[in-house]
């Protein structure tokens, strides 16, 4: 009995070094902290772009070649900069003499129901959602006290939209997470000279005020490519949230923190349309926790002028999906709800079916590795690979109508395809597993878009 109660005081002793240990306001510290379990296991999320870009829901499809320049949230910067584009859009449809700041009052959420969107995002069989408090516009989604007239409380909804969103997402017992952006392009304190006034006054109080107020447990930050990271005073501000704030223990941070750290320092590192700013870490090239985030269409914000042609199918999100786990990473898929706060249908209906698959297949999914003796060429033979405990997943994202081959395996046990009884047969020989396909029909097929076996037991 003694020596039980030794060692349990000894285990307390140790959780509690754990759950205390303080991180310093450097790199060298911070990059020794975790991604927490619960975001690496969840493998996908929903990313919400909403805010007055919106209203003109503007940005060419079909005109232009780059991923930036279809970017529907930045319309505001695209007038800046005096983009031919947008400026003649702008002109033709709002007037020379509309500023973006009068889209504010347009920008009204009436259709806007929390709980009808947490309900869409369960289905999908997502497992967080991370919505822009604060886009470049520097338009709040929040009563934000550093910008007294610029949120959605103070005009245009008149609604505390995030704080709305925050309760029906967790009601529904999904993880909730904000973007932040660093950088706003109007703000006249967003300049060389007065950068510190801006990081002391507004940048950190709002993010601060965003982690006690709503607790979230992802912070998705993005804008940092101006200035460095000291400048940002990014080490400091992760320092208290790791060791101060009401989420130290759970949330988790992306690497969107100064002009030189992405891919290199904060938490998960970010791949965006499958655009890298350095590969290391990310995809096939390391094991670093990392996601890829991309709109359903070309663009992040609601763009009225997407059409179907520039929509993913159901088939290509599920692909893109088992592509990115496979490979060890998350998948942050973005919905781009209307002005008035509806989520247009093609993009719901694009999520229920990804929801769907997830309901016979999603344990090939949620909670699995990369499994370290995957094939370089995985895409090209449409055959995936996840790995849970002694459990190997083998992906066919083509129906297998020839035998799928397994090699590097030193032992495998019993195969089943996932959601149907049919028998799937299996050989082992010279450590190359055969799977033969089950006998199914148009009747008793187990969905569409990719089908999953489980080999039990390997080595």
């Amino acid at each position: 009995m003694k020596r039980i109660l030794g060692l349990g005081l000894l285990c307390m002793c140790v959780a509690g070094e754990a759950e205390s240990q303080q991180y310093e306001a450097s790199w060298e510290s911070l990059d020794k902290r975790e991604t927490p379990s619960w975001w690496t296991d969840a493998k996908f999320g929903i990313f919400i772009h909403w805010g007055l870009y919106a209203v003109p829901a503007y940005a060419p499809v079909d005109e232009v070649e780059g991923v930036y320049e279809k970017y529907a949230e930045h319309y505001e910067n695209r007038l800046i900069t005096k983009n031919e584009l947008f400026t003649k859009h702008h002109a033709k449809y709002f007037g020379e003499d509309f500023a973006y700041r009068d889209f504010a009052p347009m920008f009204k959420a009436q259709y806007f129901d929390p709980d009808n969107w947490a309900d869409l995002f369960q289905k999908s069989g997502a497992k967080y959602v991370v919505l822009t408090s604060k886009h470049h516009d520097g338009f709040c989604l929040w009563p934000s006290k550093e910008s007294p007239r610029w949120n959605s409380v103070a005009t245009g909804p008149h609604r505390d939209l995030a704080g709305d969103l925050t309760a029906a997402v967790r009601a529904k017992g999904l993880r909730m997470g904000f973007y932040y952006s660093l950088l706003e392009w109007s703000h006249p304190l967003y300049a060389e000279a007065t950068i510190n006034k801006w990081v002391d006054r507004h940048m950190i109080p709002q993010m601060k005020d965003l982690v006690t107020r709503y607790k979230p447990e992802i912070i998705f930050s993005d804008g940092e490519w101006d200035y460095t990271s000291d400048k940002l005073k990014s080490e400091q501000f992760l320092a208290w949230l790791y060791n101060e704030s009401p989420v130290r223990e759970t949330v988790v941070v992306n690497d969107r923190w100064g002009s030189e750290t992405r891919s290199k320092h904060g938490g998960y590192y970010t791949t965006e349309y499958d655009l890298v700013h350095n590969t290391e870490g990310i995809g096939e090239a390391g094991a670093h926790a990392w996601e890829e985030s991309r709109g359903i269409g070309t663009s992040y914000g609601y763009n009225r002028f997407e059409t179907t042609d520039h929509y993913f199918t159901s088939k290509q999100l599920i692909d893109l999906l088992i592509d990115k786990v496979s490979n060890g990473g998350n998948l942050l898929l973005n919905v781009g709800p209307r002005a008035d706060g509806l989520i247009p249908v093609i993009m719901q209906e694009r999520l229920l079916d990804m929801g769907q698959w997830l309901q016979v297949n999603g344990e090939a999914i949620y909670g699995t590795s990369a499994w370290d003796k995957r094939p370089p060429n995985m895409k090209e033979q449409g055959v995936f690979y996840t790995i849970k405990g002694k459990d190997l997943y083998v992906i066919c994202t083509r129906w297998p109508d020839k035998p799928v081959r397994v090699r590097g395996l030193e032992k495998a046990g019993q195969v089943r395809m996932l959601g149907t009884q049919a028998r799937a047969k299996s050989s082992f020989r010279n450590g190359v597993l055969t799977i033969h396909p089950p006998a199914l029909h148009p009747g008793n097929i187990p969905g569409n878009h990719a089908w999953v076996f489980r080999v039990e037991s390997i080595q």
